[in-house]
């Protein structure tokens, strides 16, 4: 617990020295962010990193077979049949970031973790500058959320993972793919919103175990994950739902303690799928809180 709460209060402290409203990080907000990496990276587990380390039961502790599964019609949205140029991580992580810019118009907001990432290598201020051109689906917006995304790395896995945000360049079937993407998104929460909270955490609901983990989407009754996957939902990212639920439940967050569905959005297939908290075994959901979790 002492190592838990070190964090938090560094994280605290680091938070504050990030203004959005001037271009650079102050130095001892740099400071302490990199000591906030650095802290997480040798005590620290986030909720991806704890399920890696799971054997869970057959099927899954949550089968994704539980899920109701609806494919949203988006009429003449097709992705093109091409090969993505960047890697899918950034694609993933571009489309999540445009959709947030294009709902709430605060790019940076939504670039927050490029920003910190870039912050770490000295380049907070072209980082800043750069999210500040993104407004619109346009093809300069689109590579511009790209490479801003290439910063992630930095804060979630370590600089020494960085590489060169403008060699990242999305070609002419990748940018396309991307904006049918995002598009999908936007229509997803004009049928399933509004959102009420994004981006949320879990203060009050980590432990000794799992001491990190952010979420994506909360509407009125209902905890979204994002996916920009081939693949239908796997059984780590049902078991990463139900983990956020429980760990939402144990936070000081009251806007957490009321959801009742668990859901999962994939705008590369257009499909949502859902599931009942309910139809959750007691059990499984005791397990995972003692097991998993460490409550």
């Amino acid at each position: 617990m002492l190592t838990h709460i070190f964090f938090k209060h560094i994280q605290q402290i680091s938070m504050s020295g990030v203004n959005q409203e001037n271009s650079i990080l102050p130095a001892n907000g740099l400071l302490l962010m990199i000591l906030q990496v650095e802290w997480r990276k040798k005590v620290m587990m986030s909720v991806t990193q704890r399920i890696r380390t799971i054997k869970q039961p057959t099927g899954g502790y949550v089968n994704p077979k539980l899920f109701s599964v609806t494919e949203i019609n988006n009429g003449e949205l097709f992705l093109g049949e091409v090969h993505e140029n960047i890697n899918a991580g950034l694609v993933g992580l571009a489309v999540d970031y445009l959709t947030r810019t294009l709902l709430y118009n605060k790019p940076l907001e939504a670039f927050r973790i490029s920003i910190i990432g870039a912050s770490l290598i000295g380049e907070e201020a072209l980082a800043i500058k750069k999210a500040k051109t993104i407004t619109d689906l346009s093809e300069n917006s689109i590579v511009a959320a790209c490479q801003l995304a290439g910063y992630d790395v930095c804060f979630r896995a370590g600089v020494a993972f960085y590489k060169p945000v403008l060699d990242i360049l999305p070609d002419e079937g990748t940018v396309r793919n991307i904006e049918i993407m995002v598009k999908r998104s936007l229509k997803f929460f004009r049928e399933y919103g509004p959102v009420v909270e994004e981006g949320f955490t879990f203060e009050g609901g980590y432990t000794d175990i799992v001491s990190t983990g952010d979420g994506d989407f909360i509407t009125a009754d209902t905890l979204w994950d994002f996916k920009v996957s081939t693949s239908e939902p796997k059984k780590e990212h049902t078991l990463q739902l139900l983990m956020y639920y429980l760990m939402g439940l144990h936070s000081i967050h009251k806007n957490l303690h009321t959801i009742k569905r668990l859901g999962i959005f994939n705008p590369r297939l257009n499909k949502v799928y859902l599931l009942n908290i309910s139809d959750i075994p007691l059990d499984v959901i005791k397990t995972v809180e003692k097991d998993v979790i460490g409550y």
